[in-house]
């Protein structure tokens, strides 16, 4: 290194460490970091406390009792569509009822599965297993070896939390194969390359690790050789946010690859050859890289000018692989966003493409075909023209087929096979689970405070009265380009709209509804504009006079948490009661805990300057003392290491320690998804409905 970057590197460490200093000076001792100790005896001894009250105020009544067993009732129903995934010969399915609570992984044949009652072979019940093991382990998924499918890597989660293991599994005898291909536990994952082979991105040891608690190191491992042996595919950089490698087996277009993302929507592909050596995939970093076959797609989340022409942002292009490798850089515009639609999904079958566009946050198919005069486009058959659909292929080397699922707020959700071109082919319908009768779903648009329309829907009954009383739960998300579309919830409609509550979704900014430009329209130093969109909703219902802020409540969890989180300490006077779940709050110290350093690209890092921007959206930090608040429900797991627990145990206890009126429940299993199994999911299902019911029917 010369001396000029040596002055500058130690300048740069300078000036970061003189930034860092001046970010711990605003931020004082934190007299509640006690909690961030997730097992320790003084903080579990806080949350018995805290789980106790919050039982005892709202799970003792006959009234919640009933309700929990009614959302139990849905969760374990045999009626339910048991979606499949077919593995050789077989359709597969993971399935849990009452009789199940784990879980059984199972198989059918399609012939069987046509029928109303399929007769199902069971694999691997889960709950047969732990108690031969003495364990509590959550289904994570199995990855089977083609062509024969006599072999599976599967993921085994302890309590539902994101670290697992992996262990070899005989499909054909049904039974673990002794001293087979393992993996500790830790986030991470195994991939098959060969029988005899596989690609393994874990934990091994210091330094292996990314700060976000990822994989930085991607291995290759052979059988009856030590995973301590395997030889190193890939070694990212610390900051770097997850590496991993793994095996594309399309028959004849057989090839290894090497990931490395950098951050959420950044990433590097690699080709790997069979010498070791890697060819990057030089496309955008920001752009999301799909091989198929002989095909090279790329979907752009930002504008890219690249030989004579600019692509748009949220442009799905495609080009032969070969081709862009030797330097040609001619795409086919697949798909081009306009005001009010994007790509929400891109199906491959053996001789197609299905594209599901969103347009004002509602399913449009289209098919796509490659053909030698270039690509050509033709309507979906059977396309429903409401509702949200989803489309994924059956078996993407052998057909055209493809499951469609069909849903909306009061429908309920529909499978069918679908033949290209050919009218689709109903298998399945999920029963009504509440009764939808009399009750209508809108869509309507709220004016945001820089006058960016918002959409959002609401389910209501037509006999709703427009004079404010309405008990009306506002739901959002708001982060990361996930779009949420209309869905057919059981619980949710018995809950609450069974007992004539209204429900409202907003489609606001950092979700991705429209798209990449909606998502970073909300990044980082613009995080506010979100967070304003969900006011501009919850004004537009009470000027509406659909309800008024002592009836409007508000709910979310994980990212959507740390919305809920801010509406409460920046906008209280707009509501009647608040849900916090499994949320992100003290943002000062987020990248610091579990996976917190991979959402850096969405929030900011705070322990730079960011912090200037990051602590007007930081709930943990805008909490006052001296203020009003609504009453708020926070809720969250133990087992969850991806969010950790102890936003929620911090901000409640400041808050419980300021005489606010707070109720707190901690899962102690469940991961990041709150619950490891149904009877956890309705139990904390009921206590949220029980609250919001409780505070915004008054």
């Amino acid at each position: 290194m010369s001396r000029i970057a040596s002055a500058c590197l130690m300048a740069g460490l300078m000036s970061a460490a003189t930034a860092a200093t001046a970010v711990a000076a605003e931020t004082p001792a934190d007299p509640y970091a006690w909690l961030e100790d997730v097992t320790g005896d003084k903080p579990l001894s806080w949350v018995k406390e805290q789980n106790a009250k919050s039982e005892g105020r709202l799970a003792q009544t006959p009234a919640f009792k009933a309700m929990e067993a009614s959302i139990r009732e849905v969760l374990d129903s045999d009626a339910k569509i048991p979606g499949v995934q077919k593995i050789g010969d077989y359709y597969y399915n993971f399935w849990k009822d009452k009789q199940h609570e784990r879980g059984v992984w199972r198989r059918t044949t399609l012939e069987e599965y046509r029928k109303a009652s399929p007769r199902w072979e069971t694999v691997l019940d889960l709950d047969a297993l732990n108690k031969a093991e003495g364990e509590n382990w959550v289904w994570h998924g199995a990855d089977c070896l083609r062509p024969d499918y006599a072999r599976c890597l599967v993921a085994l989660s302890r309590g539902g939390a994101d670290a697992d293991v992996t262990r070899e599994f005989d499909l054909a005898n049904k039974t673990w194969i002794k001293d087979g291909f393992f993996r500790p536990e830790s986030k991470g994952g195994l991939n098959w390359i060969d029988r005899d082979t596989v690609f393994v991105y874990t934990d091994f040891g210091a330094g292996t690790m990314t700060t976000s608690g990822y994989p930085r190191v991607a291995k290759l491992w052979k059988r009856g050789t030590p995973m301590t042996s395997a030889s190193v595919v890939y070694e990212g950089k610390p900051d770097d946010m997850y590496i991993s490698a793994m095996h594309d087996d399309t028959p004849g277009y057989e090839r290894n690859l090497v990931s490395r993302t950098l951050a959420f929507y950044n990433n590097e592909l690699y080709l790997r050859a069979n010498d070791g050596t890697l060819t990057r995939i030089d496309a955008p970093n920001s752009a999301e890289k799909g091989l198929r076959k002989q095909w090279l797609t790329l979907e752009l989340r930002e504008p890219w000018t690249v030989g004579g022409k600019t692509y748009a942002a949220g442009s799905l292009l495609a080009t032969k692989l070969d081709d862009y490798l030797a330097g040609k850089r001619e795409f086919e515009v697949l798909f081009a966003p306009t005001e009010t639609t994007s790509l929400a999904g891109a199906s491959w079958t053996r001789s197609h493409l299905v594209l599901n566009v969103l347009d004002d946050v509602k399913s449009r198919l289209s098919v796509l075909t490659p053909t030698d005069s270039g690509w050509k486009k033709s309507a979906f058959t059977g396309a429903p023209s409401f509702g949200t659909v989803a489309v994924s292929a059956v078996d993407a080397d052998e057909s055209d087929a493809v499951w469609m699922t069909v849903t909306d707020y009061l429908t309920p959700t529909t499978l069918a096979l679908a033949e290209i071109g050919k009218q689709p082919e109903v298998l399945k319908t999920m029963p009504a689970f509440f009764n939808a009768d009399g009750k209508v779903i809108e869509q309507h648009f709220a004016t945001s405070k820089d006058g960016t329309r918002v959409p959002y829907f609401v389910v209501h009954g037509k006999d709703m009265k427009l004079d404010g009383s309405n008990p009306t739960l506002l739901y959002g998300y708001g982060g990361f380009e996930i779009s949420l579309t209309p869905s057919y919830s059981g619980a949710m409609g018995r809950a609450w709209l069974d007992k004539g509550g209204v429900y409202v979704v907003a489609n606001i900014r950092g979700g991705g509804e429209y798209g990449p430009r909606w998502h970073q329209a909300a990044l980082k130093q613009n995080r506010h504009k979100a967070y304003e969109d969900m006011a501009a909703v919850a004004r537009d219902l009470v000027s509406r006079k659909i309800t008024s802020a002592k009836h409007l409540g508000v709910q979310g969890g994980s990212n959507g948490g740390l919305l809920t989180g801010n509406m409460l300490t920046q906008y209280p006077e707009l509501f009647g009661a608040v849900v916090v779940q499994v949320p992100l709050l003290d943002m000062k110290r987020y990248n610091h805990l579990l996976a917190g350093a991979s959402w850096m690209a969405e929030y900011g890092n705070p322990d730079t300057a960011d912090w200037s921007f990051i602590k007007t959206f930081s709930p943990y930090h805008l909490f006052d003392a001296s203020k009003t608040y609504p009453p708020v429900l926070f809720t969250t797991s133990t087992r969850d290491d991806r969010v950790h627990p102890a936003h929620a145990r911090k901000m409640a206890a400041k808050m419980i320690e300021a005489g606010k009126d707070v109720t707190y429940y901690e899962n102690i299993e469940g991961g990041h998804g709150g619950a490891a199994n149904n009877a956890q999911a309705a139990h904390m299902s009921a206590l949220a409905y029980s609250f919001l019911w409780e505070q915004l029917s008054k």
